[in-house]
């Protein structure tokens, strides 16, 4: 074997610059999944029927096809379509956000379900407004149930954000490609990648059960 890492020693910081570019737009990509899979858990409750179909097609699409075709086409076909250039960061935050969203309604969509519907008949026979039921009584009770999937959900976002070094953009995956084709050696960078994207998978396992055994001590 003919490994040496101390070539990749001068790399090293130009690679941790990477960390911060990945977690940037995975979080804001998580923000938009999340607005956007909060909404589309509520049209899909819904009792408007068209609303419902819009969710369904929605999600049938997102989750249907690959996030990678998602992020290219957003990426080489807008500025095709509008003229308009998009920048590597701008699509990859609508890419994952968007792709993102259709997951996290299911698990909404479910989460809520699942609170017991003598919540519901208790809030409305209160006259509590739809929306004050469920800002205030129903979500709350709804993400205890689901902090689990939802925190599986955005250790799979941060793994999966590598496919954006396809597009250009600079995280870690990109970095480990720069400095392995400027070495002629790809093995070390990439494992140095590797260990920082567990690390940062093995840090939001934490956080997440951090965040479990508050909830379940708040019950």
């Amino acid at each position: 074997m003919n490994l040496d890492f101390s070539q990749i020693v001068p790399y090293i910081p130009f690679m941790l610059e990477g960390i911060w570019t990945t977690l940037k737009f995975v979080f804001f990509a998580i923000i938009l999944g999340s607005i956007l899979g909060t909404l589309l858990a509520l049209l899909k409750i819904s009792s408007v029927a068209p609303l419902r179909w819009f969710a369904d097609a929605y999600t049938s699409i997102f989750r249907g096809t690959p996030l990678i075709l998602q992020l290219m086409i957003i990426y080489y076909s807008i500025p095709q379509l509008t003229g308009y250039d998009i920048s590597a960061f701008l699509s990859a935050i609508l890419a994952f956000g968007l792709n993102s969203s259709a997951y996290i309604s299911e698990i909404i969509r479910a989460g809520i379900q699942a609170v017991d519907k003598g919540q519901t008949e208790a809030a409305q026979a209160l006259g509590i407004p739809y929306r004050s039921m469920m800002k205030d009584i129903i979500l709350p009770q709804a993400l205890k149930n689901i902090l689990p999937a939802l925190m599986n959900e955005f250790i799979t976002l941060t793994k999966e954000s590598a496919i954006v070094s396809t597009i250009g953009y600079l995280d870690l995956m990109r970095r480990a490609q720069v400095v392995g084709a400027d070495l002629f050696r790809n093995f070390e960078p990439l494992l140095f990648v590797g260990v920082i994207y567990w690390c940062l998978v093995m840090g939001l396992t934490m956080i997440g059960k951090v965040f479990e055994r508050r909830l379940k001590q708040s019950d």
